[in-house]
């Protein structure tokens, strides 16, 4: 199962369980009162016959003063149980029945001994129906999600062949000096496509697992050098030492190629994009002196753009990655002055 998937399987199967658990908790504890009053009532019942015969052995009889007594009632101080019988023809004594608490202890004890083994049986089939009925549960949203990750994939596949036809013809019109301009747009904008293939691509896969060794500066210097030249009027700088990481190299470059473009995209003429690493904290910095963003919070957010370009899942891809990636990463931005985005490899 994908994140969405794990994370939709365990808020359906905690729901289920703590609710069903919390229940059959409440009930279990009112029936354990009920049967601790059931005992009560049960011992009071055999103090009264005993009173009668005397024939017991479990309970301990003397004669006290009567006094302020309250007779056929259950007194019960630390664990212990007594109760008072009037003696026929005895007005000066009673008779007290008592039953020790290290007796009654035990039968408290015994009871909450068969109730918990009761109690755990019940949670225990109440886990394993809640497993199922979030597994059934999760059965249309991985159907649905399946489905929208099969069709996506055929989409992608469909745009090889008119992208293809389109870098071909427009090699070919690059003879024309007098449209140089003009086919520079048309290249520039396929490139937007075939990017945006990578970057869906990269939504639909997983790459926790699939890690390399690599030298992120030797990355970061690559994916510079393919988009600075698309962007002349900007200045492009590499400050950082051989960094060798253990990642997802595909990954690391999808997220860098999504920083650095909007980095370039969104700055100023003549403005600046300087990357360097802190090799304390481990943190890859991204800055720009660009137009800055509104709400740096939602800018993760799925379809969230500030602009007319885009469609605003960029950056939404760049945050699933990191997460998959076990990176965490920050911005900071003010408006008019640039934006900074971290991200700090664990």
């Amino acid at each position: 199962m994908n994140r969405v998937e794990v994370e939709s399987f365990l808020k359906s199967f905690l729901l289920f369980f703590l609710s069903l658990g919390f229940l059959i908790s409440a009930i279990y504890y009112i029936s354990y009162k009920k049967e601790v009053s059931n005992l009560d009532s049960k011992l009071f019942s055999q103090m009264r016959v005993c009173s009668f015969d005397l024939k017991c052995t479990k309970f301990s009889i003397d004669f006290v003063e009567g006094g302020e007594k309250d007779f056929y009632f259950l007194y019960k101080q630390d664990n212990a149980l007594a109760a008072y019988f009037p003696i026929s023809g005895a007005n000066d004594f009673v008779m007290k029945l008592g039953f020790s608490a290290q007796e009654y202890e035990k039968l408290i004890y015994d009871l909450k001994k068969m109730m918990l083994y009761e109690y755990s049986i019940v949670i225990i089939i109440v886990l394993m129906l809640s497993m199922v009925f979030s597994l059934y549960a999760l059965q249309p949203l991985r159907s649905a999600l399946n489905l929208t990750q099969e069709f996506i994939k055929d989409i992608l596949h469909d745009f090889n062949t008119p992208l293809s036809t389109l870098r071909l013809n427009t090699a070919m019109l690059k003879k024309d000096d007098a449209n140089k301009n003009k086919i520079q747009r048309i290249e520039t904008s396929v490139q937007n496509i075939l990017d945006l293939q990578d970057n869906l691509r990269s939504y639909l896969h997983n790459h926790e697992m699939q890690k390399e060794y690599f030298d992120l500066k030797e990355l970061v210097q690559e994916r510079v050098f393919s988009i600075e030249k698309n962007y002349n009027s900007l200045e492009f700088k590499v400050e950082m030492p051989i960094t060798h990481i253990n990642s997802n190299k595909d990954a690391m470059k999808r997220i860098l190629d999504n920083l650095i473009t909007n980095a370039a995209k969104y700055n100023k003429k003549n403005g600046y994009v300087h990357i360097s690493y802190d090799t304390d904290s481990e943190s890859l910095s991204i800055k720009d002196s660009g137009i800055g963003i509104q709400n740096p919070k939602r800018i993760f957010e799925r379809f969230y753009k500030e602009g007319e370009r885009g469609i605003g899942i960029g950056l939404h891809i760049v945050k699933k990655l990191c997460d998959e990636l076990n990176i965490n990463i920050k911005v900071k931005s003010t408006l008019g002055v640039g934006s900074t985005f971290s991200l700090t490899l664990h």
